[in-house]
């Protein structure tokens, strides 16, 4: 008797709890392994994917968790041939990072045609949540905007009020350039001229010359990884910085300081959204990342790992894949993760949160391995990114 009370307790409980349903969930890590952005996405992302999945515990709540990733090569052709194969045949639900603008807005509408979600951490042409905006995609790092106003403010109210631009001649860079030139001239600088380069450079001296002949007080870089790492170098062999003009890297990466060293690097400023020596929990995450990648991520790497955290958070809240649904639930409920702290999705797509102005250090400031920054001014989430209504984006009342 007491047998049968046990059993008819038990299956009464488990009617009660409900059916434990697995969740089949495939993203795909789609980025550049082998070219200029290798360093600061690549390889790295992917294993901050793989991080989020297990902070997360996916597996312990029934949630199936497959991780696939390619090489889009920077190129747009490549980027959405990878993504129509992974909507159309291979399952893939979200798709994560996909530096280089020109292939992040690739996938971004072949995401909006399939009905599926593209979570950007690499780009950062901010028409993605502007006039090109969607209901499928959030951009999660970073974006022009918030670099223009974050580095070109910084150095237009220290008198460095002349600007002449050395820029990569794809979506990226002038999106760059046009952002960082309305932050100039709105506070009363002057643009003297600009120059493209193509991308990815190899050879940045003739661009170099012209804005060396300009006499700008500051030549804006407004380029990424290997191509900005480059025209550094070659700059300090022209003798740039000696005579006087000062260069401003518009996007620099912690993996482009390393590859400069800090004896080149020294006094840059720049801003980013994640530091790695930002707090104990960035600390803490980064040494783990660290014991698997051999080096400190990038904030791109880190976006990849919140942005795949609050994927997460949001299937398991809704109990469903659809993009839709997801999509809702992501934006309906605060962020909140180790790596950016507290922010939100808005209706435009834009993840918000605080922004950071760095200063690199000199060798003699620095303490040991990977310590590269000074923190210069945090930059409030309210303020750090576009104001939600200027953006033209369709999906803003």
């Amino acid at each position: 008797m007491k047998l049968k009370t046990l059993i008819t307790a038990t299956a009464l409980g488990l009617i009660m709890a409900g059916p434990v349903m697995a969740i089949d969930v495939k993203i795909g890590v789609l980025n550049d392994r082998s070219g200029v952005y290798a360093d600061l996405s690549g390889e790295g992302s992917v294993i901050a994917a793989q991080m989020a999945i297990e902070d997360f515990g996916a597996a312990e709540k029934g949630i199936n968790v497959e991780i696939v990733s390619a090489d889009h090569q920077n190129k747009p052709d490549v980027a959405s041939t990878i993504a129509r194969q992974w909507y159309d045949q291979d399952g893939v639900d979200a798709i994560f990072d996909v530096p280089t603008s020109s292939a992040a807005l690739a996938v971004h509408e072949i995401t909006r045609e399939k009905d599926k979600i593209f979570i950007n951490s690499g780009a950062a042409a901010s028409e993605i949540t502007g006039t090109q905006c969607s209901p499928n995609t959030v951009h999660w790092t970073y974006d022009t905007w918030a670099l223009a106003n974050g580095t070109g403010s910084a150095m237009v109210q220290t008198g460095a009020d002349t600007w002449y631009f050395l820029t990569a001649d794809y979506a990226f860079g002038h999106a760059l350039e046009r952002d960082t030139m309305a932050v100039v001239e709105a506070m009363g600088g002057e643009v003297l001229g600009t120059v493209r380069h193509p991308f990815p450079g190899q050879d940045f001296s003739s661009f170099l010359l012209q804005a060396q002949a300009s006499g700008a007080k500051v030549i804006g870089l407004a380029n990424a990884g290997g191509d900005t790492v480059n025209a550094i170098k070659q700059a300090a062999e022209f003798g740039i910085t000696q005579g006087g003009q000062a260069l401003a890297g518009l996007l620099i990466f912690i993996t482009d300081v390393d590859a400069l060293g800090l004896q080149t690097a020294q006094g840059l400023v720049l801003t980013e959204s994640f530091y790695w020596d930002l707090n104990d929990e960035t600390r803490e995450w980064s040494a783990r990342f660290q014991e698997r990648r051999n080096a400190k991520p990038t904030m791109v790497q880190a976006g990849v790992y919140a942005g795949v955290l609050h994927y997460l958070k949001a299937i398991e809240a809704t109990q469903s894949t659809d993009a839709d649904t997801v999509m809702a639930e992501m934006k309906a409920t605060p962020t909140s993760d180790p790596l950016f702290g507290e922010g939100e999705v808005r209706a435009d797509g834009r993840k918000v949160h605080d922004m950071y102005l760095f200063r690199v250090k000199s060798p003699e400031e620095s303490t040991g391995e990977w310590d590269y920054y000074e923190l210069v001014a945090t930059i409030p989430a309210d303020s750090a990114f576009r104001p939600l209504a200027d953006g033209g984006c369709e999906l803003v009342q």
